[in-house]
């Protein structure tokens, strides 16, 4: 089992430059939504509480931010409602909530 001194050796400069990419993202959407109309999209609301699951307490992170991610319903829907994965499941929306 590595060190913690050996896992920051070997994986800071590669998550530091993921810290960086999620800033610019953040500042990408704060220069185009000047409205602020983009915190509407359950998308990025959890991204918001995935960045606070990260700054919160220790204990795992990973497991809590999948599952926010996550679809957990079991039952196959009765058909696709977009072509493309959304990366994250709405679950705010009435329809989610049924």
């Amino acid at each position: 089992m590595p060190t913690s001194e050996q896992l920051v050796d070997e994986y800071f400069v590669e998550n530091r430059n993921r810290v960086l990419e999620v800033a610019a993202f953040l500042d990408r959407l704060d220069r185009a939504d000047v409205s602020g109309q983009s915190v509407l999209d359950f998308r990025l609301r959890a991204f918001a509480e995935a960045l606070n699951i990260l700054a919160g307490p220790a204990g795992s992170r990973l497991g809590r931010i999948q599952e926010l991610l996550s679809d957990p319903t079991t039952e196959p829907r009765p058909s696709l409602d977009r072509k493309s994965a959304r990366g994250a499941y709405d679950h705010w929306s009435r329809e989610a909530s049924a």
